[in-house]
């Protein structure tokens, strides 16, 4: 079993970003997958929260940690460093990098499956 909580390095031109991805669960019981972005020399990192609920999926006991879907289309693997690529590129394009706190991922989900027939990881 992989280790989700180990930060892990991507560059993408210029940049250095180092990420994890963890499962958590929210105060009102409802299962969450963190994607946390560090990039270098920014003092906050970006958590983006994929919450479940409303016809939005994260891993449960039958799915891999790190999987969100939506119904309707589109499904991410956030273990996958070229979904995080295409993460960090859409977080950039909104201006949430190099790192704002805590927010809703899904905006961004929707932003980077409208760019491509992303279907990544088992």
């Amino acid at each position: 079993m992989p280790n989700n909580h180990r930060l892990r390095r991507l560059v993408t031109g210029d940049a250095v970003h180092l990420w994890s991805v963890r499962h958590r669960h929210s105060r009102t019981g409802s299962c969450e997958e963190v994607l946390s972005l560090y990039a270098e020399g920014a003092r906050v990192p970006l958590r983006l929260v994929f919450r479940e609920g409303d016809g939005r999926y994260v891993s449960e006991a039958l799915m891999a940690t790190g999987r969100i879907t939506k119904s309707g289309g589109g499904a991410l693997n956030l273990r996958e460093p070229g979904t995080v690529r295409n993460l960090v590129d859409a977080a950039h394009a909104v201006g949430l990098l190099p790192g704002t706190g805590e927010t809703d991922g899904w905006p961004v989900f929707d932003a980077v499956v409208r760019s491509g027939p992303w279907e990544t990881g088992p």
